[in-house]
């Protein structure tokens, strides 16, 4: 929970953020405190932020908040829960938002692809820099 709560982590496992090395990216805020925020201007990742909304001991809740090339909202949720005999955690990652028409039409489906693939890579980057491997 740690590293996703603490953004200064954030373009250290999320593949998103990784594929656009050049881009410039800004942390503000209080790490695991709702305002805390990510912003990024990069060529391949247009603009945009990650924002908390709220956090609690097994929440937190993110404002994602896209600019360019398209604007657009989405929230970034993810549960953390005791797994197996109560010594690894059990990680929920979960994106909601729309795209603008026609967008979302045209490439809708190629987004969704695409994300699902970058969620398990996430994932997998960030279990790996959890167990320190």
């Amino acid at each position: 929970m740690n590293k996703v709560g603490d953004l200064n982590h954030y373009s250290k496992w999320n593949p998103w953020q990784q594929s656009d090395p050049t881009a410039r990216n800004t942390i503000s805020g209080t790490p695991k405190a709702p305002g805390h925020k990510y912003s990024w201007e990069g060529k391949k990742v247009g603009v945009g932020s990650l924002t908390i909304n709220s956090i609690d001991n097994k929440h937190i809740h993110f404002d994602l908040e896209f600019l360019k090339p398209w604007k657009s909202k989405a929230k970034d949720n993810w549960l953390f829960e005791p797994w197996g005999d109560g010594s690894e955690t059990k990680v929920t990652w979960q994106n909601s938002g729309n795209l603008p028409y026609p967008m979302a039409r045209i490439m809708g489906p190629m987004i969704n692809k695409n994300l699902n693939k970058q969620f398990e890579e996430g994932l997998g980057n960030l279990k790996k820099m959890c167990e320190g491997s």
